[in-house]
């Protein structure tokens, strides 16, 4: 099982222990060491023991009995006496007081998801930061742009980058959104959402010690019968995540065809050198940090898929796959919480602009023709360029050479300045 589920549902115990305890169910001293089990599980001090498949069926009940019996054998241990002793403290009638599995489960699963999200957050601003590093640091460098992959127009580096840092601007928001989604819970529910065999006193301070332990803000859900039964909310987190899957493929692509090369490609950027990239081949390097990210987003697009087909097959009163979808919704957070935090630290804090290259590319494409559309028309800019391909000479010879232009002109339209500038100045449609 994932350990962020395991270690919620030691603080979804720990917050039904004090509500049971404040309606008397046990001395001080029993509850003290109740307690502490509860806490251990959520530090993950007994992890060893949480030994059931992340895929189970029942709805998740065997890692809700597997988490009471640990707890309920850590309490005994605590309290001296030997652990199986189930007339002393038991792990149904103590421990699963006033709970289903139905509406632990669902409530740990999406603490678990809370407190994840809150690291993946992270994790993206952090990348978007390491791409609006790079917006600066390469801000001057002019480069071609591309549609279709063919050569379309100047733009610069710095653009690039940060093209890149806005959607995960996005996704930092989305995810902190994602909050909103999750924080109503059916704890107090039992079985199917009515609360059968939980006292109302303990219903309502369940979840509000929930909320006090976490720091999330957790609500109850008023009507506790949808909560348990439909997990839409979870699937809307995980289309949330979808998007900045698909984000990171994107970027990694990229980033993989600029640095293309690095003799024969692109080879616009300079990615960190990893690893020796063939067995075969001398000197061959391969971009595998976007790779490895880019597989990580993929795996998560099917989590998103697995996790919809699993919660749209619930049937009437609870979502029997709940055990399927917490496995791919914590999944999906890991796997993008690595894939941002490694294309991070070991490609975009180290990416380099060739610059030769780029001023290279520049001088011989015809893509800069179109920063002189403004300055001598379509057609006489089109000219310039069947001319330049017909010659083999650079479209800045080829300027010069027909005196339509003066090298100083053309090269401040080709200049970082111009080719940034929202339009191409003046009022003139």
């Amino acid at each position: 099982m994932n350990k962020a589920l395991i270690h919620a549902y030691g603080l979804v115990k720990l917050a039904c222990a004090q509500a049971n305890h404040e309606l008397g169910r046990w001395d001080d001293r029993t509850y003290a060491a109740i307690e502490q089990a509860c806490l251990e599980v959520s530090q993950g001090a007994l992890d060893q023991w949480m030994i059931t498949d992340a895929l189970q069926g029942g709805a998740g009940t065997s890692t809700n009995l597997n988490v009471s019996e640990v707890i309920c054998n850590r309490a005994l241990e605590i309290l001296g006496f030997k652990t199986g002793d189930y007339e002393t403290l038991s792990p149904t009638d103590d421990i699963n007081l006033h709970q289903s599995t139905n509406d632990t489960y669902p409530t740990a699963l999406k603490v678990a998801a809370m407190q994840q999200l809150q690291n993946l957050e992270r994790e993206v601003v952090a990348l978007q930061e390491a791409f609006q590093a790079k917006e600066h640091e390469m801000a001057s460098v002019v480069k071609v742009a591309r549609t279709q992959l063919q050569d379309a127009t100047l733009t610069t580096l710095g653009r690039s980058m940060g093209a890149y840092a806005e959607p995960l601007s996005r996704d930092r928001w989305r995810i902190y959104k994602c909050e909103e989604r999750l924080r109503v819970v059916n704890l107090g529910g039992t079985a199917i959402g009515t609360g059968i065999g939980a006292p109302t006193r303990y219903i309502f301070r369940a979840v509000e010690i929930l909320r006090q332990l976490t720091g999330l803000g957790i609500a109850r859900a008023e009507n506790m019968i949808d909560a348990t039964q439909n997990v839409d909310a979870i699937v809307e987190t995980s289309g949330i995540l979808k998007a900045l899957a698909a984000n990171i493929i994107k970027i990694s692509n990229d980033l993989r065809l600029l640095a293309s090369g690095p003799d024969a490609g692109m080879a616009e950027i300079i990615l960190p050198r990893m690893q020796a990239g063939s067995s075969i081949m001398p000197g061959k390097v391969n971009p595998v940090i976007p790779e490895a990210s880019a597989q990580a987003a993929l795996m998560a697009i099917g989590y998103d898929q697995t996790l919809t087909m699993a919660a749209a097959m619930g049937n009437l009163e609870l979502s029997q796959f709940m055990p399927l979808i917490a496995d791919c919704l914590l999944g999906e957070i890991d796997l993008l919480s690595n894939a941002c935090r490694t294309l991070r630290e070991h490609c975009v804090a180290g990416i380099e602009a060739n610059v030769s290259r780029c001023s290279e590319q520049i001088a011989g494409a015809t893509a800069s023709v179109t920063a002189l559309v403004s300055e001598l028309g379509y057609e006489a800019a089109t000219q310039i360029a069947k001319n330049a391909r017909i010659s083999g000479k650079s479209v800045r010879e080829t300027v010069i050479d027909s005196q339509v232009l003066t090298c100083e002109r053309f090269d401040e339209l080709v200049a970082p300045e111009a080719v940034t500038r929202l339009g191409s100045g003046g009022g003139n449609a």
